[in-house]
Parts: C-alpha cells; sequence; structure tokens
C-alpha cells in the first residue's frame, strides 16, 4: 500500500472514530443494535467526508489526537474564564463603559485543529466574537477593547489559551 493510500485509509477510520465517539455522546446507549447503527452510520458518512475533517497534509499523529490531561486542563480553564469574563461584561454593560472594536492578530498554532479550538474558545467568552479565521490570521470583535495594536491585542484575548492549546497539539 502506498502512503498516500495509507494516510487516505488512516483519515478515514479516525473519522469512524470521532463520529463513533459522538453517537456514544448523543444516544447514550451501548446496546448492541444501537453501536452497530452508529458504527455503520459512521462508517458510510466517513467515506463520504473523510476530506472534511482531516485534510491531507495534517498527516502527523499528534495533530490529531490531543493530550487528554492538558485538554482537561484547557477545558476548566476555559469554564473558569467564560465564568470571570460574563461578570466583568455586565460590569462593563451596566456601567456603560463599552469600546467595541474589530482587532486583527495572528496565532503561532500550526495545527488546524488547534487553531480552530482558539477561535471558537475566544468566541466562547463572553465579550469577543471570532469573525474570521485565515490560517494563522484572526479577525476579532471584542466588546471592551484596550487597544487596537495586533500584537498586544492578541496577548490579551488569546491570554493562556494559545499556549495550552500549542502543548495539547504541540
Amino acid at each position: 500500500m502506498t502512503p498516500l493510500g495509507k494516510w487516505k485509509l488512516t483519515r478515514i477510520l479516525f473519522t469512524i472514530l470521532y463520529l463513533m465517539a459522538g453517537w456514544l455522546l448523543f444516544t447514550g446507549s451501548v446496546e448492541p443494535v444501537s453501536l452497530a447503527l452508529g458504527f455503520g452510520f459512521s462508517s458510510l458518512i466517513a467515506l463520504w467526508t473523510y476530506g472534511l475533517f482531516f485534510e491531507e497534509q495534517e498527516a502527523e499523529r499528534r495533530s490529531l489526537i490531543p493530550r487528554v490531561h492538558l485538554f482537561l486542563v484547557f477545558v476548566l480553564v476555559l469554564l473558569f474564564k467564560m465564568y470571570v469574563a460574563s461578570f466583568r461584561v455586565l460590569w462593563y454593560i451596566i456601567r456603560g463603559r463599552v469600546n467595541p472594536e474589530i482587532v486583527h492578530f495572528r496565532t503561532r498554532l500550526k495545527s488546524d485543529t488547534a487553531r480552530v479550538m482558539l477561535a471558537n474558545a475566544i468566541t466562547m467568552t463572553p465579550g469577543t466574537v471570532t469573525i474570521d479565521l485565515d490560517q494563522d490570521h484572526l479577525i476579532v470583535h471584542w466588546l471592551e477593547a484596550k487597544t487596537t495594536h495586533s500584537g498586544y491585542a492578541g496577548r490579551l484575548i488569546k491570554g493562556s489559551f494559545e499556549k495550552l492549546l500549542k502543548w495539547i497539539w504541540i
């Protein structure tokens, strides 16, 4: 089998595994019929859409499988930042000190998966919405803008998310 054939098979298998995990999460059933249906549908969908989930250039194993213990830390940090930011945004809105800006900055993350996770984490944190993600360039609407300097704004918005995601997906 050629290396491209092996990579195609690997992409299909990873897609089946991720879809099957989603099936188990949403159905909550480990009955044999449910598992068989989930595997069948996951396999069918994976054969059609594996190219959408994993691109050809993401051939490294570490860009597909996160380090689970660090991913759990990331989720806890995200939940904490969401909680704190929600009260901060509420306080700014009550006081009328809203200074919305659209800022552009870059990320140093190499993996597409890590970049998407960063964009989603920024969007899930109250007061910031990722408008666009193009390769390593992010455009973010920031409700309480302290600066429009791209480097400084990027450090303030990304916070510890980028560092954690770099450790998770290298």
